[in-house]
C-alpha cells in the first residue's frame, strides 16, 4: 500500500506557486458556489463553467446563482463564465472540479485527453465514479494521464449553507505534494474559513465517500423514530467501521490520541483519525439538518421510495450511489462493514428499513 500518512504542514513556497494562480471551477451546485465565494471574497478572478446558458446569464446579470445559495452575491468583475467547459479549463491553472460524481463522465469524459496537461486539479467531489467504482484521481489518471502529484482534494466538514452565512468552518486540503497543497489552501483562507493540510489523499477521499453512506443511515434511523441514544452508538460504530476500511487503503494515523509531532509554525498537532476531515465530517454529516444525505435517508426511513425521495429533494445525495460503489469495492477489500452493507441492501435490494436496522442493531457494540 502507498503510505498516505498525514504530514506536518510545510509553509515554504512551492516553486510551482510563484505566480498568482487562476482557478477554473467546473460545476455550479451548492458546494461549487461556496468555493467560488471563498475565492472571490479573496479578490481572486475565476473562470466558471455553468452548464445552463439561462443560469449563466442570471449569474452575470443578477450577481447570484439562480438555483443554489441564492443569498451569495458575487462581484461579476471577478467572474469569467462560460457554458463551454473546454474554454474554462484552457484559461485556468487550477481546475476545481465540483460536479457530483454521477455526472463526472458526462461533464468531462469526452474532453481531449491532453486537456489537463500542466494543470493542477483540485477535487471537491465526494463520491466514487459509478460503474467504475474509482476515485476521481484514479479516473483522471485513467482517462487523462493526470499524475497523482498534480491532484489535490478539498474536503470539510463544511456545509455550503454555513459558508454562505459566513459561519466559521474548516477545510482540509490534501495532496502528496504537501507544499503545493499548503499554497492552494491560502487562496481559500478567509475570516470564516480555517484551512488544514495533510497528504492522506486516498484516506480523506474515501472518508468523504463513507461519511455520506453513514449519514443516509443516520437519516433512516431518524425516520424510523430511533432516538439520540441509538444514534450516538450508531455513529460511534460507523467511525470504527470507517477506520477499518481506511486502514486497508494505507491510512496510518488512525489511532485517536497518537500524533507524530507538531507543526513548527502553527504548533498544531499532526492530524489523526480524530481530525476534522475524518471524524468531524462524519459527525456533522450525520447530525446536521443541512446534510442532504441525512435528509434523503430520513425520507427513506419514513417510507418514501428511493425515486420519490430523489424527486422530492431535487438534489443529489452522493451517498446513494456510494453505497453500491463501496459494496462492490469491499468485495475485494473484505473489510467488516455491516452498517454500510445493510444500508446498501435497504437502498438497492429492497430490504425494508425496519429489517435493515434490526440487522444493524444486532452488530453494534
Amino acid at each position: 500500500m502507498i503510505d498516505h500518512r498525514t504530514s506536518i504542514i510545510d509553509h515554504r513556497t512551492s516553486k510551482n506557486m510563484d505566480k498568482t494562480l487562476h482557478f477554473g471551477i467546473v460545476g455550479s451546485g451548492s458546494w461549487a458556489t461556496a468555493l467560488a465565494k471563498m475565492l472571490t471574497d479573496n479578490q481572486h478572478k475565476i473562470s466558471w463553467w455553468v452548464r445552463s446558458e439561462k443560469n449563466r446569464q442570471h449569474l452575470m446579470q443578477r450577481r447570484h446563482n439562480l438555483a443554489h445559495l441564492t443569498s451569495v452575491q458575487f462581484d461579476t468583475n471577478l467572474l469569467q463564465t462560460s457554458t463551454d467547459v473546454t474554454t474554462v479549463i484552457k484559461e485556468s491553472d487550477v481546475i476545481l472540479i465540483g460536479v457530483p460524481s454521477a455526472f463526472l463522465a458526462e461533464s468531462i469524459g469526452g474532453l481531449d485527453p491532453a486537456i489537463f496537461n500542466g494543470k493542477k486539479i483540485l477535487s471537491a467531489v465526494k463520491g466514487l465514479v459509478p460503474g467504475k467504482n474509482i476515485l476521481l484521481n484514479e479516473y483522471l489518471h485513467e482517462q487523462f494521464s493526470v499524475p497523482i502529484e498534480d491532484y489535490f482534494a478539498v474536503l470539510g466538514p463544511c456545509h455550503a449553507e454555513e459558508v454562505a452565512a459566513e459561519k466559521l468552518s474548516y477545510l482540509t486540503f490534501s495532496g502528496v505534494d504537501i507544499v503545493t497543497a499548503s499554497a492552494l489552501a491560502t487562496y481559500f483562507s478567509t475570516p470564516y474559513i480555517s484551512t488544514v493540510v495533510n497528504h492522506d489523499i486516498m484516506g480523506v477521499q474515501y472518508a468523504a465517500v463513507l461519511k455520506n453512506i453513514y449519514a443516509i443511515g443516520a437519516g433512516i434511523a431518524h425516520g424510523l423514530d430511533y432516538g439520540d441514544n441509538f444514534l450516538s452508538v450508531y455513529i460511534a460504530n460507523a467511525a470504527d467501521e470507517m477506520a477499518e476500511f481506511l486502514r486497508v487503503f494505507g491510512a496510518q494515523d488512525i489511532v485517536v490520541g497518537q500524533h507524530t509531532g507538531a507543526d513548527p509554525y502553527t504548533n498544531r498537532k499532526t492530524p489523526n483519525y480524530a481530525a476534522s476531515v475524518y471524524l468531524g465530517d462524519l459527525l456533522v454529516t450525520c447530525y446536521s439538518l443541512h446534510s442532504r444525505n441525512r435528509s434523503f435517508g430520513n425520507m427513506i426511513g419514513k417510507g418514501y421510495s428511493v425515486r420519490a425521495a430523489q424527486l422530492e429533494m431535487n438534489m443529489i445525495a452522493e451517498g446513494y450511489n456510494a453505497t453500491k460503489c463501496i459494496y462492490e469495492v469491499n468485495r475485494q477489500v473484505c473489510a467488516s462493514m455491516p452498517l454500510a452493507e445493510n444500508i446498501y441492501k435497504i437502498l438497492w435490494e429492497n430490504v425494508s428499513p425496519e429489517e435493515g436496522f434490526a440487522a444493524i442493531e444486532g452488530v453494534m457494540v
